[in-house]
């Protein structure tokens, strides 16, 4: 597919290009067109036609370059640089991120997540397709890194003895079928709202802009998501085992009674964008609420939030595992059961919803019941005498 280049960072990076002026050579740089950075030269985009039906993918090379076409000259009085920092008056031009990051380098009052931050929109140039390319990639490269070792690990016999199903493991078969299945999901269901994201954010305040929040509040913000996104989880997740919901949506994803990291993201469309929710509208309703969040912070809650889906899908029990530290902390242990019984242990991240409503899953969650109910039977005995 052949595309005219200069068109293409026309229409992605630089809307406002002026196409009638002189072929006269290089612009002359002016106070604002030196700060703008410029696209990577032989950089590769993955030019997506998006719709609700079909999400193909056109690979094109995309070639910038020094010299542009005169035809389609850039107007340095329309040039825009990005909102990620206030004052580039101190800045240089440049061409490559390594520019773009030297920029942000002289800066004392920023760290190195601040400075890369910044030269990433810096460098980008346009920062609806920053942000769309950030959130989609964090995504995609957060969930596979993290489903690897789990896959490596079903391949090694020594880990055996701590799989919790220790007869049920995954075929190369399931894995293939199961990876297809979630790339279709990412690209027909997840892709499209990312490229909408930033104006969302712009819309609602979510900030981008560096220096970042503190610790504090990001580790506070983090905390909270965490709580509201499991009491979502719960409730929706609890509603899908009941009648139509369980046979014609939720089913899918107990297709593997011995779940393993990839099965995290295997789900229907409706269940991804339901159970979705939490994990992407919590936060924006958070901070319509607030008005305070940071997207830096999104995207390290998205990490977090990955790492626990994919963890608890994994099939493995260790001794090191993070429920033996932190007693209400659900794990894979907790999940696996879930697979394995198909009711009951519907949490994501915490076990206190499922252990306050008694419906844990299992052996240990069913004696408990019985417990309990002994118990008050026993206690009714005795006020009736």
């Amino acid at each position: 597919m052949s595309v005219n280049c200069t068109i293409l960072r026309r229409l992605v990076c630089h809307p406002h290009l002026e196409r009638n002026a002189p072929a006269l050579g290089p612009p002359r740089p002016t106070k604002r067109s030196r700060h703008v950075s410029r696209a990577p030269s032989g950089f590769w985009f993955w030019i997506s036609s998006c719709s609700f039906i079909s999400f193909p993918l056109v690979p094109v090379r995309v070639s910038f370059f020094h010299h542009i076409s005169p035809r389609f000259r850039l107007s340095p009085s329309s040039m825009s640089l990005s909102s990620v920092y206030h004052d580039y008056s101190s800045f240089t031009n440049g061409t490559t991120f390594a520019d773009a990051y030297s920029n942000f380098a002289q800066l004392p009052q920023l760290n190195v997540l601040e400075k890369i931050w910044g030269a990433y929109y810096y460098y980008m140039g346009n920062d609806v397709f920053a942000t769309g390319l950030l959130f989609f990639s964090v995504h995609e490269f957060m969930y596979f890194f993290r489903c690897l070792p789990w896959a490596i690990i079903d391949r090694i016999p020594y880990f055996n003895k701590y799989k919790i199903q220790e007869t049920k493991l995954p075929s190369n078969q399931e894995q293939w079928e199961c990876l297809k299945s979630v790339l279709t999901s990412h690209f027909l269901v997840e892709a499209f709202p990312c490229w909408f994201f930033h104006p969302v954010c712009k819309k609602l305040g979510i900030s981008f802009e560096v220096p970042f929040p503190s610790w504090t509040t990001i580790c506070f913000h983090l905390a909270v998501f965490f709580v509201l996104e499991d009491a979502w989880h719960y409730w929706f997740h609890r509603g899908l085992h009941y009648g139509v919901f369980y046979k014609y949506i939720h089913k899918q994803h107990h297709r593997y009674a011995a779940p393993f990291g990839l099965t995290a993201e295997y789900a229907h469309p409706i269940e991804v964008m339901l159970l979705g929710f939490g994990t992407v509208g919590i936060p924006i309703v958070w901070c319509m609420l607030t008005g305070s969040l940071h997207l830096f912070t999104v995207c390290l809650w998205i990490t977090l939030r990955l790492f626990q889906a994919v963890d608890s899908h994994s099939g493995y029990e260790f001794p090191w595992s993070l429920h033996h530290f932190l007693p209400f902390w659900a794990g894979a242990d907790h999940h696996d059961e879930h697979h394995h019984y198909f009711i009951g242990s519907y949490s994501s991240s915490f076990r206190w919803w499922d252990a306050v409503l008694n419906t844990e899953a299992g052996p240990a969650g069913k004696a408990k019941r019985e417990q309990k109910m002994k118990s008050r039977a026993e206690m009714a005995q005795k006020k009736q005498i």
